[in-house]
């Protein structure tokens, strides 16, 4: 057996390499351990699902292995997305919430997400005592308890989160504006929500990609390009006037504008940071993560806000959320959480507060980023992960700390930050970031400046540089 390592969001392998019915136990075992010593274990655990091949048959196993232990268990009745298991485990002040998912890795992966009892990815602190558990167990066994089926109780997730999400925007706004929207999970587990919700308050919206396939079709589960093409073609051929589309467990966003062009992330960020802190005028900090366009910094000094910039992670943003008052954090994946609702990451309360930005403009996603670039002027972001050998992510990072290096193509190096990676500036047009990933061999390569061709020649000569060390 490899080694089980429980990472930032829990842990993920490949179906049935690693990722087997028997160390599904063995972690569910380990979290029951860490429930008990560090929760208050009698409230019981919330346990998900995802749309993945076995992801409802593991969910199954590991609620016998956690109701083993005294443990009682509450088990969604159907797929959920993650966000409504970290809402319920809150709402209903469980120890802690499960989710069998491999959030947006391809198909052949699954996973197991453990969400704390506040609600969200569980904090470095838990995360090394469940680690802790996991090593105990890995090397004396899991004991073979009997499963206490009187323990584990069925449980509907979709009713109370729709319920819950419902409340946060302007319905009457969304309804003036006549939209027609469109969903597309992805063929991810937060299928159906986004139709359901628009529908029951009179909003046209449509779906596509909502079936179960534990396939994906063929693509990978993530929001970005090219695996959100179904949806760019789908807006322009139904003349809709935004996609929203979500990741294989519902908590990343991506957007497709009116005319075909994708909304990215950072973009998405600027844009509900404007509408929150702007529009809406509702007080709290704002949070990044290292990686994120600096027309975050632009909007937080023009709205009076103090900006917090943390390590690559939700998890920082987490902590943050739980500490202090921060109106809305966000990360270069599609990662947004709000204090409106829940200090996670929720994909359908994204798309939500979109589209309640865009009805309360009467303006297209495009139109209203367009709005923002003429204010704060543009910025154009790019990433490129390279597959590299050993030794050379080492390298790579040494070369661009090193002070020797003066300068980039045709600019001058003018500062450096090393708070995850290196990140080079180079003056007035921008910077780019070198950055290995924590769990492939891959060198993640970033960069944002004010002109898309720009962007793609400074990856290009650092992608170049790196491939030479």
């Amino acid at each position: 057996m490899h080694s089980i390592r429980f990472g930032t969001d829990g842990w993920r392998a490949i179906i049935a390499e690693d990722f087997t019915f028997a160390n599904a136990r063995i972690v569910a075992y380990a979290i029951a351990r860490y429930v008990v010593r560090g929760e208050d274990a009698r409230k019981g655990v919330r346990i998900g699902y995802d749309q993945r091949f076995a992801s409802d048959t593991i969910a199954a196993a590991v609620a016998e292995a956690i109701s083993a232990t005294g443990t009682p268990v509450w088990l969604t009745d159907k797929p959920c997305p993650t966000p409504a298991i970290s809402l319920l485990v809150r709402q209903r002040k469980a120890a802690g919430g499960i989710v069998i998912t491999a959030s947006h890795n391809p198909y052949s992966w699954n996973g197991i997400k453990y969400k704390a009892s506040y609600g969200s990815s569980a904090l470095p602190s838990i995360v090394a005592q469940i680690e802790s558990e996991l090593a105990k167990v890995v090397s004396e066994g899991a004991p073979s308890l009997p499963p206490r089926k009187h323990l584990i109780q069925p449980l509907e997730p979709r009713a109370p989160y729709l319920d819950t999400i419902e409340k946060l925007v302007d319905w009457q706004r969304l309804r003036e504006a006549k939209f027609r929207l469109l969903s597309d999970p992805m063929h991810g587990s937060a299928a159906g929500l986004l139709r359901e919700l628009f529908t029951r308050n009179g909003v046209s919206c449509d779906e596509i990609r909502g079936t179960r396939d534990p396939r994906f079709a063929g693509i990978h589960p993530e929001p970005i390009e090219p695996h959100i093409e179904a949806a760019r073609l789908a807006v322009r051929s139904g003349k809709y006037d935004a996609a929203f589309c979500s990741d294989g467990d519902g908590d990343r966003i991506g957007a497709i504008d009116r005319d075909g062009s994708f909304i990215n992330p950072h973009q998405i960020l600027a844009l509900l940071v404007w509408h929150l802190a702007g529009t809406r005028q509702l007080p709290g900090d704002i949070a990044k993560t290292f990686s994120v366009t600096k027309l975050i910094d632009k909007l937080a000094a023009k709205f009076g806000r103090k900006l917090h910039e943390v390590p690559i992670g939700f998890k920082y943003i987490c902590e943050l959320m739980l500490e202090q008052h921060i109106l809305i954090g966000g990360e270069e994946s599609g990662g947004i959480g709000t204090s409106l609702y829940l200090p996670e990451r929720d994909a359908t309360v994204s798309a939500l507060l979109l589209a309640e930005l865009m009805a309360w403009h009467g303006k297209s996603l495009g139109e209203l980023l367009r709005a923002l670039h003429a204010e704060f002027g543009e910025y154009h972001y790019g990433r490129i992960d390279l597959d590299v050998k050993p030794g050379q992510k080492e390298k790579a990072i040494a070369h661009f700390s090193d002070g020797h290096l003066k300068k980039l193509l045709d600019w001058t190096v003018t500062r450096r930050e090393n708070m995850d990676g290196i990140k080079v500036y180079l003056g007035e047009i921008g910077w780019v970031m070198v950055r290995p990933s924590g769990t492939e061999n891959l060198l993640r390569l970033y960069s944002e400046t004010s002109r898309a061709d720009t962007t793609q020649r400074v990856l290009a000569a650092v992608s170049s540089i790196v491939k030479d060390l």
